[in-house]
């Protein structure tokens, strides 16, 4: 299967069998996206119609070259994905957990999923007691992965900073004895964020989410304090200073809903304060609610990414480059096909635990009771099973040239915008599509 697009002047070919891309001239593009469905005279019939300059000695060659490339298994390859099962058959070696140490919130963003951080229920927050068995949890249960990962995740996870350095130093302590090496990650609205903390994530903290919407209004707007005032003044000037002594990896992440279609201002807003890591994600919203994004809006998004491609590429060769997440892409080294086609590891290698220690299969499903995995205490319990189709099996995906790039999309997300985790986001798929696009476009100027 081949995906061809045309770009900001660029001639795109995308196999998506063997995950080849080729950038190419007009005649060549032709000749590539009409190969497989017309005899070789009636195509050398057409390009000659189009490109009259091309004599038979051209098309020749031309023909010569996608034989050639078919040949190598670089063009028209075999379908990857229905070759590899996507199944874990049945085991379960978790090496990764996001801690909820925070159902509270000392900001109201409008557009949470999780309803202002409490996830459907009470405001609580994590004991350290239960947040040791949550990493003896991990430790039973990793078999011999040495690494793991321990998200802290809200909320807002300072509001239970003492629970997060205990439960680091309590991780560390198990590290030679069990023969495993543990990564920390943290989310944070910055409210909270001070030299304490900063030094505490130097040295534990591998990577840091910083969250920020972009201009001062637009964030304003939208992440209130629970008096209903705006945050940006209070926690810019923090994140400017956390990221001038950052000693690790840290990124800032923002969130764009209908009132900001124009969303790449706001991630050229933040680049300019001087940070170099970036996301901009859309809001995922049930349908027909007031900040959600629609297909209507589609046209516009698209425009934006390709703006934002542009700008990044002129902003390189200005010496000012700044990183995105959606367009950093690894076309060489990827993740391998299995995982490519099992998808994120939810409910199997990852799992989310509350203040309460209960476990679901992901962090964006704690407070959807029908997904609750478990406990900390009983560990999974029978019966248990968070099995998304893999790409095989959707027939939605079954034909998409985007298929091992996004696995079959995130399954919070389906279920967030149909009602079913094994569903369709079908705005997401479009934008992931644009976004890729956008970013091999980057890769082949």
């Amino acid at each position: 299967m081949i995906h061809a697009y045309k770009l900001m002047g660029q001639n795109i070919i995308i196999d998506a069998g063997s995950g080849c891309v080729h950038a190419i001239d007009d005649a060549a593009y032709d000749a590539i996206a009409l190969y497989e469905t017309c005899g070789r005279d009636e195509l050398a019939a057409r390009l000659t119609a189009e490109y009259p300059e091309l004599t038979r000695d051209d098309l020749d060659e031309l023909f010569a070259d996608i034989e050639e490339l078919k040949k190598d298994g670089k063009l028209f390859a075999p379908d990857a994905a229905l070759e590899a099962d996507g199944r874990s058959g049945g085991k379960r070696d978790i090496k990764a957990l996001c801690l909820h140490v925070a159902h509270t919130c000392n900001l109201t963003c409008d557009y949470c999923f999780a309803g202002q951080g409490r996830y459907h229920g009470d405001a609580a927050l994590m004991s350290a007691a239960t947040a040791r068995r949550a990493i003896d949890f991990l430790v039973e249960n990793s078999g011999d992965k040495r690494n793991l990962e321990v998200d802290f995740f809200g909320g807002e996870p300072l509001l239970a900073w003492d629970t997060v350095v205990e439960t680091v130093k309590y991780a560390r302590s198990l590290e030679s004895e069990h023969g495993k090496n543990f990564r920390f990650t943290l989310t944070t609205n910055g409210v909270l964020l001070d030299d304490e903390v900063t030094e505490f994530c130097n040295a534990e903290i591998s990577n840091v989410v910083l969250s920020l919407d972009g201009r001062r209004e637009i964030h304003d707007a939208r992440r209130k304090t629970p008096q209903g005032g705006g945050s940006y003044d209070a926690i810019v000037p923090k994140f400017r200073r956390f990221a001038e002594k950052r000693e690790g990896g840290y990124y800032m992440r923002g969130t764009y809903t209908s009132a900001n279609l124009d969303f790449t201002e706001d991630i050229l807003h933040i680049a300019d304060l001087g940070f170099t890591e970036l996301a901009m994600e859309p809001a995922v919203s049930a349908p027909g609610d007031a900040l959600g994004l629609t297909a209507a809006d589609l046209p516009e998004l698209f425009r934006q990414y390709e703006i934002l491609a542009a700008e990044m590429v002129r902003r390189e060769g200005e010496g000012k480059p700044f990183a995105f997440y959606h367009y950093t892409l690894d076309l060489e080294n990827g993740p391998c096909v299995y995982k490519r086609v099992a998808g994120c590891g939810s409910g199997s290698e990852y799992f989310a635990v509350t203040p309460e220690g209960e476990l679901y299969p992901c962090h964006q499903l704690v407070g959807e009771r029908e997904f609750v995995a478990g406990d900390i205490w009983g560990g999974v319990k029978d019966g248990f099973e968070f099995r998304r189709k893999v790409i095989n099996e959707r027939e939605e995906c079954r034909g998409c040239w985007a298929k091992l790039y996004c696995s079959g999309g995130c399954a919070a997300n389906a279920y967030h915008a149909s009602g079913d985790a094994d569903g369709v986001y079908e705005l997401g798929c479009e934008l992931f599509k644009k976004r890729l696009e956008c970013a091999i476009w980057m890769k082949v100027i």
